[in-house]
């Protein structure tokens, strides 16, 4: 295995809008919709943490305080549940706080992904870094991110996430067109088009909201022109890294077959919500007997 710098830090995009979940993001993030009795970006917060990446920076903006405060300690409400002995809440809040050491930068400019991304280079540096999308929820069993890391140290590159869609989906993502690579682990991606229609699509494989990139990502975003949306695209750096060689080249991307949720869909957004409750030890059980009540009933 040839030896790369470590992946020591994660960085987070949160400074979009939510605007289709309006009209319960106009005062609140979207990131901070509650996922059961966690909001969704600290899941992704989790995942990373897992992932041993315990240096986070959160891009945020305007009407986005309340990221940090939920990351803050809360003096007097963890007073109140000491005093009250109840130990389990007061876990609960406290593991927040305490999660990693995370740092928080406005992206100011609503320029897109790209333009996101390239707010980090002071804080990351000339490092690997990884890039959640907080939209995106992973299933806490899946090690996703842990084998994009490994990949991005064994050949020296960037690293996407893939994951097969129907073809009638591919107009929502960015689409890879790809070569299987050595034991088929991972492959290397030959072109990356943002949102085709179906009949142009080179593949039926989305980039999903997971990169684990190389620091030379940051040169390109520099030149990077405002594309589709007038934004600058992620994947628009990408491709440019793709068609190049030596360190810092190439660009590969790892299947993703595991459970993902896209909490700024609405339907998907439930869907984590009853998946991720049904299978709790504390409502699990009772949710499930409760939903299947439910659905014979609607049946009837």
């Amino acid at each position: 295995m040839t030896s790369h710098s470590t992946v020591r830090k994660a960085v987070i995009p949160a400074a979009g809008l939510g605007t289709r979940f309006l009209p319960a993001t106009k005062a609140m993030p979207k990131e901070m919709l509650p996922v059961v009795d966690k909001p969704a970006i600290q899941y992704v917060v989790e995942e990373a943490v897992h992932a041993n990446l315990n240096d986070v920076l959160v891009i945020t903006g305007r009407n986005k305080r309340a990221l940090e405060d939920h990351f803050d300690r809360v003096p007097n409400i963890e007073r109140i549940l000491e005093e009250k002995g109840d130990l389990e809440k007061l876990a609960a809040v406290r593991a927040a706080s305490e999660l990693a050491d995370i740092h928080y930068l406005r992206q100011g400019d609503p320029l897109g992904l790209g333009h996101a991304v390239l707010r980090a280079r002071q804080h990351v540096g000339d490092e690997p870094f990884a890039v959640l999308l907080g939209d995106d929820l992973i299933d806490e069993r899946d090690d996703l991110l842990a084998q994009m890391i490994e990949v991005q140290q064994q050949t020296g590159g960037s690293v996407v996430a893939l994951m097969e869609v129907e073809p009638a989906q591919i107009s929502a993502y960015g689409c890879a067109d790809i070569t299987p690579v050595g034991d088929g682990s991972y492959v290397r991606i030959n072109e990356l088009v943002e949102k085709p229609s179906p009949d142009e699509a080179p593949s039926n494989l989305a980039v999903i909201g997971r990169y684990v990139l190389h620091p030379d990502v940051f040169d390109v975003l520099e030149d990077t022109k405002p594309g589709r949306g007038g934004e600058i695209q992620l994947t628009d750096a990408l491709e440019v890294l793709a068609g190049r060689e030596g360190e810092g080249g190439g660009v590969y991307g790892v299947v993703f077959s595991g459970r993902r949720y896209d909490t700024g869909d609405k339907l998907s957004y439930l869907k984590a919500v009853v998946t991720i409750a049904s299978e709790r030890e504390d409502i699990g059980t009772e949710l499930r007997g409760w939903l299947k009540e439910f659905v014979d009933g609607s049946c009837d």
